[in-house]
C-alpha cells in the first residue's frame, strides 16, 4: 500500500516487486483490429484515431527492437542510472490479432531483452483463443506478464454504439480463461461514453470487482482528431463531462473496488496535437490531484463502499 494515496497504485506494486522504479516503453508492432479489418466489422471503435491510441515515441515503421531501445534511452535521459528496469508494453491496436508465429516473433523482442522485466499485452477479449492464451502462459513463466483487455463499458448497447463488435459476455469469458492460466488481467473502462449514465458506469465497475480482475485503467472519454466521434462531437451529438463530474465518478468507482485490484491509471493521455476535448484532460497531474483531494474530502479510500457493506 502506498502511504500517501487512498488507492492501490500499480506503479508502487512494481516498485515493491522489483525493488526500484520500473519504466514502461510503449511499442507499436503494426497490428490491426478485428473491428477495423473486416474480421468482425469495419471502421474501428468510434473513439479511436488512426494511431490505435498508441503513445509510442517512435513511428510504427521503426523496428520493434529500435522502438524499445529508443524508449529506454528516453527514460535514461530523464532519470539517469535510475532507469534500469523496463516494461515492454505492446499497446497499439490489438496485439494478439495475428498468427502464432508472428506473435512469437513480436513478443521475443521484449522477452529476450535483459533490461525488460515485464511484458504487457494490450488486446481485445475476442482475440484470445486457446492457442494464444497458451503462448501468453508460456511467456508468463519467463517474465512478469499481464494482459490488458478493453471493455470500456459493461453494457452491450453501449458497445454496439461505439462499434466495439464484441459483447460483455465475450469479455467475461476471456477474463475467466486468462485467469485460469494464472495470468493477470487489467481491464480498461472509459467513463462518459455516449449513452452510459453514471449508474451504468458504476455497474461496469461492479462487474470488474465481481470478476476479480487484478488491475484496472479508467479514463474519461476523449474526442480526438480522425475519430468518428470527432464529427459527432462537432455536430453537438456528444456531451462532455466536466472535470468535477469526472473526479466524482472516479471517486465513486474507487470506493466500489476491492483494495486488491491495482490501479494502473485514473486519467488518459491523448496525444496533445490530436485532442479536441475535454480541454481539462490535458492537465493530468491536476486531475489526479483532484481525485486524491476528493477521496480525502470524503475521508474515503479504495474499497470503502465495500467495507461498509461488510459491516
Amino acid at each position: 500500500m502506498s502511504a500517501e494515496l487512498p488507492y492501490n497504485l500499480f506503479s508502487q506494486h512494481l516498485r515493491e516487486k522489483f525493488g526500484e522504479k520500473v519504466f514502461k516503453v510503449t511499442l507499436d508492432a503494426g497490428f490491426d483490429c478485428p473491428n477495423r479489418d473486416g474480421t468482425r466489422t469495419w471502421g474501428g471503435c468510434t473513439f479511436c484515431d488512426a494511431s490505435g491510441s498508441s503513445a509510442q515515441v517512435s513511428p510504427p515503421s521503426t523496428s520493434l527492437s529500435e522502438q524499445l531501445e529508443v524508449g529506454m534511452a528516453g527514460w535514461r535521459r530523464r532519470f539517469g542510472d535510475k532507469a534500469r528496469k523496463f516494461i515492454a508494453y505492446y499497446q497499439a491496436f490489438t496485439n494478439t490479432h495475428a498468427p502464432l508465429d508472428r506473435l512469437r516473433e513480436v513478443y521475443r523482442v521484449g522477452l529476450e531483452h535483459p533490461d525488460v522485466v515485464g511484458i504487457a499485452v494490450g488486446t481485445r477479449p475476442d482475440c484470445v483463443g486457446e492457442p494464444v492464451l497458451d503462448l501468453l502462459a508460456e511467456m508468463s513463466a519467463q517474465k512478469y506478464l499481464w494482459v490488458e483487455y478493453g471493455l470500456q463499458s459493461a453494457h452491450d448497447a453501449t458497445l454496439l454504439r461505439i462499434n466495439r463488435a464484441h459483447t460483455v459476455e465475450e469479455f467475461i469469458d476471456a477474463v475467466r480463461r486468462t485467469q485460469r492460466r494464472g495470468i493477470e488481467v487489467c481491464a480498461h473502462l472509459i467513463h462518459g461514453l455516449p449513452g452510459d449514465t453514471p449508474r451504468m458506469m458504476l455497474a461496469s465497475v461492479d462487474l470488474l470487482a465481481r470478476l476479480g480482475v487484478e488491475g484496472i485503467k479508467i479514463h474519461s472519454l476523449h474526442i480526438v482528431k480522425g475519430s468518428v466521434m470527432a464529427g459527432q462531437y462537432l455536430r453537438g451529438e456528444i456531451p462532455m463531462m466536466s472535470q468535477e463530474e469526472y473526479v466524482g465518478w472516479v471517486a465513486d468507482s474507487l470506493e466500489r473496488l476491492p483494495w486488491e485490484i491495482k490501479i494502473h491509471r485514473l486519467t488518459g493521455d491523448a496525444l496533445p496535437h490530436l485532442l479536441i476535448a475535454p480541454e481539462w484532460s490535458r492537465h493530468k497531474l491536476q486531475v489526479l490531484n483532484a481525485i486524491q483531494q476528493e477521496m480525502r474530502r470524503r475521508n474515503s479510500r479504495q474499497g470503502s463502499a465495500l467495507d461498509v457493506l461488510k459491516c
